[in-house]
C-alpha cells in the first residue's frame, strides 16, 4: 500500500467516523407533534418515562407513511401519531371492537370513538379498524399496505388472550407490512433470571419470548434500543407492573418505593419483514 493510498484510507476512515458520529437530522414535524397543546395533560406528563421522539425516531417513522396502531388503549401515542400523519400519510388504528360482547371492549371503543370526533381538526383522517385477538380479528389492514406498524406495552395482553393469540399477532403484523416494513414494540421487560409465566399475569414478558414470536412469523430483528429501560424495575412486584406509576394497583401500600422507581423497565425492538 502506498503512501498516498494510506492517507486516504485513513482519511476516509476519519469521515466515516465523523459522520457516524453526527447526530440525525432532527424531525421538527415530530417534535411540533409532540409539543402540540392538544395533547392531554396527563399525557404529557409522562413524555419523560416513555420518550416518544427517541422511540418513534428508532423505529424509523417519516411523514408520508401508512402506520398502523396496534391496541392504542387510550390514545397515549395516537394523539403524537395523528398530527403527523394527517397531512402526508395515514394513521390506522386498530382498536377494540365496538360490536364485542365484552363491555370492557365495548366501553374502550366507545371512548376512542368519543376522543377522535371531539377533536376533527386532529383526528378527522384518522382510520378505525377492528382487532380483537381474542375473537381471531386481524383484518385491521390491508395486506402488504403498511410502513409501519406499531404496538406499545400490549404483547402481554395478547399472550394472555389465550395460547397461539399472541403469534396470531405477530403474523397479521407481517401480512400488513410492505417488505421492507417495520413492526416496533415496546412492553415491559422481565429479567432473564426470571422464571416466564405463561399467561404474562405479571404484565412482564423475556425479551427472547418477544424475538421468537416476531422471527416465528418472518421478521428479523434490526436493532434494540434501551431508550426505555428503566435498571432500578426489578419485575418483582406484588401487584406486577400495575403497582408501578402510574397506575399504582396496590394504592397507597408502597407507593412511596414504586414512585422512586419510576415507570417499568421496557424493551424497545425493531423488526424488519424481509
Amino acid at each position: 500500500m502506498t503512501t498516498m493510498t494510506k492517507k486516504l484510507t485513513l482519511a476516509l476512515a476519519a469521515c466515516a467516523a465523523l459522520m457516524s458520529a453526527l447526530p440525525a437530522q432532527a424531525d421538527e414535524a415530530l417534535k411540533a407533534a409532540i409539543a402540540s397543546p392538544h395533547r392531554t395533560p396527563a399525557n404529557v406528563v409522562r413524555d419523560g418515562a416513555r420518550h416518544p421522539y427517541e422511540t418513534l425516531s428508532f423505529f424509523g417513522i417519516k411523514p408520508g407513511q401508512t402506520v398502523v396502531e396496534l391496541s392504542p388503549g387510550g390514545g397515549w401515542y395516537t394523539e403524537i401519531l395523528a398530527p403527523y400523519l394527517r397531512d402526508k400519510g395515514q394513521l390506522i388504528l386498530a382498536g377494540d371492537d365496538p360490536a364485542s360482547e365484552q363491555a370492557y371492549f365495548q366501553r374502550s371503543a366507545a371512548r376512542m370513538k368519543a376522543k377522535l370526533e371531539a377533536l376533527p381538526a386532529v383526528y378527522d383522517k384518522v382510520q378505525v379498524s377492528v382487532f380483537a385477538p381474542g375473537a381471531g380479528k386481524f383484518d385491521y389492514a390491508k395486506p402488504a399496505s403498511a410502513d409501519l406498524v406499531l404496538t406499545f406495552r400490549n404483547v402481554h395482553n395478547w399472550i394472555s388472550a389465550g395460547e397461539g393469540k399472541a403469534q396470531a399477532v405477530f403474523n397479521s403484523a407481517f401480512a400488513a407490512l410492505k417488505p421492507g416494513g417495520v413492526f416496533g414494540v415496546v412492553e415491559h421487560r422481565r429479567p432473564v433470571a426470571q422464571e416466564q409465566d405463561a399467561k404474562a399475569s405479571s404484565g412482564y414478558v423475556h425479551q427472547a419470548y418477544v424475538i421468537k414470536l416476531a422471527e416465528n412469523a418472518g421478521f428479523k430483528l434490526a436493532a434494540s434500543s434501551e431508550v426505555n429501560a428503566n435498571p432500578k424495575d426489578t419485575a418483582d412486584h406484588e401487584g406486577g407492573v400495575w403497582s408501578l406509576p402510574p397506575t399504582f394497583g396496590l394504592k397507597d401500600k408502597d407507593r412511596a418505593r414504586f414512585e422512586a422507581i419510576g415507570e417499568s423497565d421496557r424493551m424497545t425492538l425493531k423488526f424488519v419483514k424481509p
